[in-house]
């Protein structure tokens, strides 16, 4: 795995830290630093902080074309793998949109169910076609 697909699951795990003790991800990290020793990659600050910053307007996205599914009813995971690929494709300009959609769906692989990484595909694969649009 990549130094960046590190960052994006240590990514993962703080924002799911942060939602499931009602956190901020700002808290998760420091408690992260505090507690471990663990080395937080600059990228994966980048994408906790961008996820926290768009996460409004992600949702909204989310919601509109996440046909039969409510963010509330998507497993935790997915809607994080979800939030992380949408903000690497609609607003990190560093990070070609293949490679987010493709990333996002290598995460929910290893993260998540069988059934995950064709959802997560299909959804992201949607925004992507959807981009110019959805920025406008």
């Amino acid at each position: 795995m990549s130094a960046r697909g590190k960052a994006r699951a240590r990514a993962l795990e703080i924002l799911f830290e942060a939602e499931q003790r009602s956190v901020s991800p700002t808290e998760a990290i420091q408690g992260r630093r505090v507690r471990t020793e663990q080395i937080i990659n600059p990228y994966t600050v980048q994408v906790v902080d961008g996820v926290t910053a768009k996460q409004a307007q992600i949702d909204e996205i989310l919601r509109t074309y996440a046909q039969g599914w409510t963010l509330e009813r998507m497993p935790a995971v997915d809607r994080i793998i979800l939030r992380i690929g949408a903000w690497e494709l609609l607003f990190n300009d560093d990070v070609p949109d293949g490679v987010a959609v493709s990333e996002a769906v290598s995460l929910a692989r290893t993260m998540s169910t069988d059934e995950s990484p064709a959802f997560v595909n299909g959804l992201l694969g949607r925004l992507q076609e959807l981009k110019p649009t959805l920025l406008a």
